[in-house]
């Protein structure tokens, strides 16, 4: 198994939580922090997955325009990181 760290960014909207992969560029969503986190897992999860299935490149970083961290106040965003594990098959 490989195990990448990436960083997240939560923070939080109207009646909902938002959270980025900054180094993935893949988000998602939670009516709560637990929620939005465990979303993002999966979502960065099924992200490697597909690309290394499909032999293409994993890592495409956010433009800075998009990133919360340059449009939210500092104490508006939880930054944190996290692991996922993937286990890597090659069949010739």
């Amino acid at each position: 198994m490989t195990m990448f760290i990436f960083t997240g960014i939560l923070w939080e909207e109207e009646n909902e939580f938002s959270v980025l992969c900054p180094e993935l560029d893949v988000a998602s969503q939670g009516k709560t922090s637990s929620e939005a986190r465990k979303n993002l897992l999966e979502a960065a999860a099924l992200h490697l997955e597909g690309s290394f299935e499909d032999g293409l490149p994993y890592l495409r970083p956010v433009p800075v325009e998009d990133d919360p961290r340059n449009s939210l106040p500092a104490e508006a965003l939880e930054i944190f990181k996290f692991k996922v594990d993937i286990a890597i098959k090659a069949y010739a």
